[in-house]
């Protein structure tokens, strides 16, 4: 993937290392591939946050940085990918880990239908709350597919952006081939 366009977007690793809050952690993040731009860092850190996302609660950027760091792999492109999951999109991506997971225990193992959630935007806590309770029962099917879902995401984004940087790579050796075939002929 082009490197100019994910530099345009992602924060300078030397102003995130000297901010005043994150600079008692300045020796875990002096690593070069917690910033630099290459197909494995990036490859790890897009699993590692679409892995991250499906972690329940509050806690999917900790768990980012918690996998990132130690795996050193590219921590903005990490935090950032943990976004796929917001308000809008976590109801069916839990419904489809409840499928995944029902469909890996082997059918239907909850007798009773769950009533479907519905976010209140008028009252954040108690549609906060009453997301727990939805996601509580849904039982083991949900636990089941979760991780199971938050794997395959994982896998998925991994290839995909190994074959998609690869793809570019090469599309543009071939495109510089072709200049310079074009330029020694006019000469």
């Amino acid at each position: 993937m082009p490197r100019k366009f994910f530099r345009k977007y992602l924060p300078d690793a030397t102003q995130i290392r000297n901010h005043r809050h994150l600079a008692r952690f300045g020796k875990w993040l002096h690593h070069p591939n917690l910033w630099h731009l290459n197909r494995d860092s990036v490859a790890g850190a897009v699993a590692i946050g679409l892995f991250s996302g499906l972690v329940p609660g509050p806690l999917q950027m900790l768990t980012a940085v918690l996998l990132a760091i130690p795996l050193k792999k590219n921590l903005p492109v990490a935090l950032i990918v943990t976004f796929y999951t917001n308000p809008f999109t976590i109801v069916p991506l839990y419904a489809l880990a409840y499928g995944y997971g029902s469909l890996l225990l082997g059918g239907s193992r909850n007798r009773h239908p769950v009533q479907p959630f519905e976010w209140d935007w008028m009252s954040w806590m108690e549609s906060m709350r009453a997301l727990l309770d939805w996601t509580l029962a849904l039982g083991k099917p949900l636990a089941v597919g979760l991780v199971a879902l938050a794997l395959t995401l994982a896998a998925l984004g991994y290839v995909a952006v190994q074959v998609g940087w690869r793809a570019y790579v090469v599309l543009a050796w071939r495109a510089r081939r072709r200049r310079r075939a074009g330029r020694s002929r006019r000469a």
